[in-house]
This record gives C-alpha cells, structure tokens and sequence, in this order.
C-alpha cells in the first residue's frame, strides 16, 4: 500500500509551505463556520481545499514552486516589518526617527536635545528638526 502511494505522488508536487498554511486556514474556516452556522465560511473552505488538493497532485511541480515562493517572500517580507516595526517601538522611548528630505532614508536621533541640525548619512543632506 505504501509503494502504491509513494508511486502515484512521484512527479507530483506534494505539500509545500503554502498547502501547509492552507490546511490551516481551511480548519480554521470549518471551524469558524461551524460555530458561528454561516455558511459562507464552509461554502469558502471547501473553494480553499479544492484548489490545496489541485495544488498537492498537480504534475506542473515548476508552477507551484513559483506560487510557493511568492508566498514564502511574502510571509518574509511581513516578518522582516513585523520585527523592524517591533525594534522601532521599542527604541521609541530614547530615540526620534526622521527621513531625510531628499534620499527619504531614515534617520534615528536621540531625543531630549532640542533643535538640531541632522545630516543624512547617505546623501548628506543637512536638515533641521526638533527632537
């Protein structure tokens, strides 16, 4: 039995990190539906396994690697600002951040001292601002 499953999911795509996170997101939608009694959510559910089943026994391993990766640098791309906005909150307290008019880089500044004039460390740029 085991060789006649490992023979039929040769070539086959299989479960990557996006069919994973819709797994997920398809319990969740069952289960939200099945507490709440709207039928939208299960009607949405079943859409979503459907298309996660296409995407598991599907041959064209080349497409759904491309959508495998937009997915993974998506999730990247909200951890890297998920943790860059957390760094931030917690640096709030000391430091002032600015963006320099001309290259729009940001610039962090210690709080506390006033008028000051801030040179941008790119462009060089000299601006005033008050912290």
């Amino acid at each position: 039995m085991r060789d006649k499953l490992y023979r039929f999911m040769q070539g086959r795509n299989g479960m990557d990190e996006l069919a994973r996170m819709q797994s997920w997101l398809v319990l969740i939608l069952l289960l939200v539906g099945m507490f709440t009694r709207i039928g939208l959510f299960s009607f949405v559910a079943l859409i979503l396994m459907i298309y996660m089943y296409f995407r598991v026994f599907s041959r064209n391993t080349s497409k759904r690697y491309e959508e495998n990766q937009k997915y993974l640098n998506f999730r990247y791309n909200r951890t890297v600002s998920w943790n860059r906005f957390k760094k931030r909150m917690g640096q709030a307290r000391d430091y002032r951040f600015f963006k320099c008019p001309m290259c729009k880089q940001e610039v962090r500044v210690p709080r506390g001292h006033g008028k000051i004039e801030i040179t941008c460390p790119k462009c060089r740029e000299k601006f005033i601002r008050r912290t």
